[in-house]
């Protein structure tokens, strides 16, 4: 696939040779991103964006072709190394407003990846009131044949219970040929996904990709949490990619930027392979998503962890009821043991509306909390607490004492969604009210592990003076950031598990920080696997929490089949293991001392799919992590039907291998490697079980 420069003359001013990006300027001082070869018509300003009286040239759904980035010009560039990564900054200019754009591009000698953000700095003399700006573009993207059939466009569908939901199309059948020639103009539309409201997976993940017939692919992300939106369409005969952060059309984004002022826009990164197709663009993303985490040292021990909610308590904790639960997680292996929802409830109307106090409830604790996080210690386990920092329920008294100012507000009114209203954590009356209820359950309580969920979506955001709801919910997020990133300077071996209804609030801006990310609220196992085999697309595996939830009343082989499929990512068990009998427990501790044997291979390896990236519906799932020694693989096979399933897997072509069952013994699993075809035929005789395998060169 190539990215589709005429006679005008034209410079280079930063490269990318692994990506063979070049960013190139004009006579006329216009840059643009694009390869040597490509038409200039085809690519797109390195920057669009629009304001309050510069709209665009040419009206639609489209956010390019706009008046400001057609007008913004080249001034200088410089570049910097920094820890293995090599920044580039190149300024531009708009004559006509005072408008700077400063284009930061990052990246690592040696890797497919692009980094981008923006810088806008008002130099002229009057507000400027920006509705839009892109991140990122890119234009000139073809297929091999340098045409537009060839492509085929990806995205992922996002919902509560279930997420990570990847869809394709032809390109063609999403941007319709029109005809240019005949009409003299591009078209007005667009194929574009964006996030809605505080959610920023509620609708889609903030990645897509478009890949060609012979296995090239582009593959991009967005990093914001309060707005996102990306679209592709065609420009001159060839494909274009902008992304952005929140807008004005879509996220009620505007920010009135006074001369003096400057605006930075949230990060994004494109991903190129030529070869290998999605899964070669996911590993080098996955590499990517490792670069910009936080360090921490759960990023490599991977402790396993038993939350008491899903399909368990519920939300329901009690001193009688934790107690054996406590004991049987320890004896089955695990090393975190988390206390979910309902810990602070003693309200005999419930919890939901009245939280935001975060004191332990002692009708539910008649010996103090501390005793149930005492009997945690005593079995070598991290305590841990679920909490939902952002809200206060409107029955809480912080309702009442905290300021109006502390809360999200909309034409002066405080924000009401679902029984809470929201904190705005860049109000310093907000940010000391989590910070005391932290340090309290860390530096007092001996809490190790916080589960931060996030359970409402709070609309477009908030209006603080003038601010837009969007500006609001970006200047929120920002601080929330800033907020978890305090928390671990003052805790360094606390775990912060992110958390937004399941995989809801999914996005890079959180786990740079985050330590783990809640894949879904899923309860029924046997829809769990394309959630989790997808789960890689979205996170890291070593962030991906995924629910083991056996039960005492489940077969031998729901047990296996609910474990199995936990055993690539990070295991969360839960489950009354305490009612299970010595066979079933054997399973679940079975299971625990396999992962706990492959762990050491997790954070190193990239995720790969035989059988693709998996459909809702689909009897077999196959997700595999491809180490430096070995490849780890789990195949799913549900429902009836055919019993075999052959996977290709082309990197192994030609590696005489034994493949190893490593859980369940159960599953009565057969397999038959074919090295000359680099295939694998995987036969599971019974319906809704599950293999995890081992495939290492046989020597």
């Amino acid at each position: 696939m190539t990215a589709a420069v005429g006679t005008v003359e034209r410079s280079h001013v930063w490269s990318h040779p692994e990506l063979e990006l070049h960013a190139v300027v004009d006579g006329t001082g216009s840059v643009r991103l694009g390869r040597p070869e490509q038409d200039w018509a085809g690519l797109v300003p390195l920057v669009e964006a629009t304001a309050t009286g510069h709209g665009r040239l040419w009206s639609g759904e489209r956010f390019i072709e706009t008046a400001i980035g057609d007008r913004l010009t080249y001034r200088d560039h410089t570049t910097v190394q920094d820890g293995g990564m090599e920044r580039t900054t190149i300024r531009l200019a708009d004559a006509l407003t005072g408008l700077v754009a400063d284009v930061v591009l990052e990246v690592r000698p040696g890797t497919g990846f692009l980094r981008s953000r923006v810088r806008l700095a008002n130099e002229g003399g009057v507000p400027l009131r920006l509705e839009s700006v892109t991140t990122l573009t890119l234009g000139g993207i073809s297929d091999e044949d340098g045409g537009l059939d060839g492509l085929t466009l990806h995205w992922a569908d996002n919902e509560w219970l279930a997420e990570c939901r990847w869809r394709r199309a032809a390109f063609r059948d999403q941007v319709v040929p029109l005809n240019r020639s005949a009409h003299g103009h591009e078209g007005r539309g667009c194929f574009e996904r964006s996030s809605q409201g505080s959610w920023s997976t509620g609708r889609h993940l903030p990645v897509g990709a478009l890949t060609d017939r012979d296995g090239g692919a582009w593959l991009w992300q967005i990093e914001s949490s309060a707005g996102w939106r990306f679209e592709t369409g065609e420009r001159e005969g060839a494909a274009y990619l902008a992304l952005f952060g929140p807008d004005d059309a879509h996220h009620q984004w505007h920010h009135t930027l006074a001369p003096g002022e400057e605006f930075h826009t949230v990060p994004a990164v494109l991903v190129r392979t030529e070869e290998g197709g999605l899964d070669a663009a996911f590993g080098e993303l996955t590499g990517y998503r490792r670069r910009i985490r936080r360090e921490h040292p759960d990023q490599r021990t991977l402790p396993v962890i038993y939350n008491d909610y899903m399909n368990t308590l519920m939300g329901d904790p009690t001193t009688e009821k934790l107690m054996p639960l406590i004991e049987a997680a320890a004896a089955a292996g695990a090393e975190v043991f988390v206390v979910d929802a309902g810990w602070y409830d003693d309200d005999a109307q419930g919890w939901w509306d009245a939280v935001g106090a975060w004191e332990p409830a002692p009708g539910r604790f008649p010996g103090g909390i501390q005793e149930v996080l005492d009997a945690i210690g005593r079995h070598g386990m991290t305590p841990g607490l679920w909490l939902e920092p952002e809200v206060v329920g409107v029955r809480s008294p912080l309702a009442r004492t905290l300021p109006s100012e502390a809360f999200f507000r909309r034409g002066g009114i405080r924000v009401t969604e679902h029984g809470r209203h929201h904190l705005d954590l860049r109000h310093p009356a907000a940010r000391a009210h989590l910070d005391a209820v932290v340090d309290r359950l860390v530096g007092e309580w001996g809490v190790g592990y916080l589960k931060l969920d996030y359970n409402i979506n709070i609309g477009p955001g908030t209006e603080s003076g003038l601010e837009s709801p969007g500006a609001g919910l970006l200047g929120h997020h920002r601080a929330h950031l800033d907020w978890m990133s305090a928390l671990l300077d003052r805790h360094p071996g606390l775990v912060l598990e992110n958390c937004g209804s399941g995989g809801l609030r999914m996005d890079y801006a959180q786990l740079a920080v985050a330590q783990l990310q809640s894949t879904s609220d899923q309860q029924d196992p046997l829809r769990y696997p394309p959630i989790a085999a997808a789960a890689a697309t979205a996170v890291t595996p070593e962030q991906a929490a995924v629910w083991a939830y056996p039960q005492p009343d489940d077969t031998p082989d729901r047990i296996a089949f609910t474990l199995t499929g936990a055993l690539l990512g990070r295991i969360h068990l839960s489950g009354f293991l305490d009612r299970m009998n010595d066979d079933q427990l054997d399973l679940v501790r079975a299971a625990i001392r396999v992962y706990k044997e492959i762990r050491p291979d997790i954070p190193g390896a990239r995720p790969f799919w035989p059988l693709g990236l998996p459909a809702w519906e689909d009897a077999w799932i196959a997700h595999g992590l491809r180490g430096s020694e070995s490849t780890l693989l789990t195949v799913w096979r549900r429902g009836p039907g055919a019993g075999h399933r052959t996977l290709t897997i082309p990197h192994l072509r030609g590696v005489p291998l034994r493949p190893a069952v490593l859980h369940p013994g159960t599953a009565d699993a057969e397999t038959e490697w074919n090295a000359a075809e680099g295939e694998l035929a995987v036969s599971l005789p019974r319906p809704d079980t599950a293999v995890l395998l081992r495939l290492a060169p046989h020597m």
